[in-house]
């Protein structure tokens, strides 16, 4: 990925949803203006969402997602409409299709309900309208639009825009800690894991996040993090890290020096770097048999020496001194609930959305199980936790 694209996770996500030849996926196809979905009379055509990033104007980055009916009927559909739900937590705007010709139904008036209690800001769009002798007038959250004809689709775009009341971003990675001018260095191991030929989504971002913010950035590799620091003519005011070299780099690092990880830096942009702290204080009490589920938003092949599946389980069995049960999960794929587990482990979620990071964090403090990230929980069981807080001192009180 170059840096001049837009990760999944930073894209606005809207989401079609309704009743089964509602009309969603000519909707869609019409609100883009590419031949997105497949379209067919036959009820449950969409048998699985489907995902589309694209630019839209005057959305921006976007990410389109057409589901399946909710009113998909058998043991096959009630998990096309389970998948369907699901996809709810990654919205940042829904949208309701419902035929105009037959007006809402319980199932629309549910999920509407739905979309409600999770905070998702909701359009109702009636499709369709073409069936109808008159059209009514548009609502705060209502507009008629006809995909058949593309009556009302710009509007609906704007609308959109509306809704979601698109305004500049205004959370930071890092730059926010930064004056103009300052100097941070990034260490990043290269190894057998590291993508080929390219730096992954947290480093690009917050290289980009440092020169935006009028900083100077300098990267380097763990093995030359020693020579780096001897080179410079004054100390640099910050050093992130990867977090599986969090160990090393923290003895190498002065004490005088600001020191986090990659991963502690998305706890904050992107979820509860709080909870997170909290959660990682939960290591101590764990015993053996304890369930301890491990989450990653994206879904990459697993190697040899993976991070999430052997590393970081194996650092817990050693300075934890037992023999916790492990469990993983990857992309999409997060349980409803996580009553059964003693603590939850999750990647800094870089290719997810704030509101999906947040959603998964809800869901954990609603069964009253701490959660916490790989690079909070790394430095905890590194004993370099406090340390690693230093950019944050009001968090760092917490140790």
């Amino acid at each position: 990925m170059s840096l001049n694209e837009t990760a999944s996770g930073e894209r606005l996500h809207i989401g079609f949803f309704g009743m089964r030849n509602a009309g969603k996926s000519s909707v869609v196809n019409s609100f883009t203006g590419q031949e997105l979905s497949v379209v067919s009379d036959v009820l449950g055509t969409t048998t699985d969402p489907v995902k589309k990033a694209m630019e839209l104007l005057p959305l921006g980055p976007v990410m389109i997602i057409d589901t399946p009916g909710i009113d998909d009927e058998g043991e096959l559909g009630e998990k096309r409409v389970a998948k369907a739900n699901r996809f709810l937590a990654t919205c940042d705007v829904g949208i309701l299709v419902i035929d105009a010709s037959r007006g809402m139904q319980d199932a629309d008036r549910m999920l509407l309900e739905h979309m409600k209690k999770r905070g998702i800001p909701c359009l109702k769009v009636f499709n369709k309208a073409d069936l109808l002798e008159s059209i009514p007038p548009e609502g705060v959250d209502t507009i008629h639009v006809s995909a058949k004809d593309n009556f009302n689709i710009n509007r609906l775009r704007e609308k959109v825009g509306e809704t979601v009341k698109l305004e500049e971003n205004n959370r930071k990675l890092v730059s926010d800690l930064l004056t103009p001018g300052d100097h941070i260095i990034l260490v990043v191991p290269i190894d057998k894991a590291a993508p080929k030929g390219r730096l992954i989504l947290p480093q690009q971002q917050t290289i980009r996040d440092i020169l935006d913010s009028g900083c100077i950035c300098t990267v380097c590799r763990d093995t030359e993090l020693e020579e780096t620091l001897k080179k410079q003519i004054r100390p640099p005011k910050m050093v992130i890290c990867d977090s599986q070299v969090f160990g090393k780099v923290a003895k190498t690092v002065p004490e005088s020096i600001l020191l986090t990880s990659f991963s502690i830096l998305f706890a904050r942009y992107k979820g509860d770097l709080r909870n997170a702290v909290l959660g990682a204080a939960k290591l101590s009490s764990l015993e053996d048999g304890d369930k301890i589920l491990i989450s990653e938003g994206c879904s990459h092949h697993r190697q040899c020496g993976d991070i999430g599946s052997v590393k970081l389980p194996g650092w817990i069995k050693e300075r934890c001194n037992c023999e916790p049960s492990f469990e993983f999960t990857s992309g999409n794929t997060f349980p409803d609930d996580v009553f059964q587990y003693k603590l939850v482990i999750h990647c800094g979620g870089c290719m997810l959305t704030e509101k999906e990071m947040r959603y998964r964090n809800r869901i954990a403090k609603d069964c009253d199980v701490p959660m916490t990230n790989y690079g909070t929980a790394i430095a905890a069981l590194h004993g370099i936790l406090k340390r690693s807080l230093s950019p944050f001192p009001d968090i760092q009180k917490l140790i």
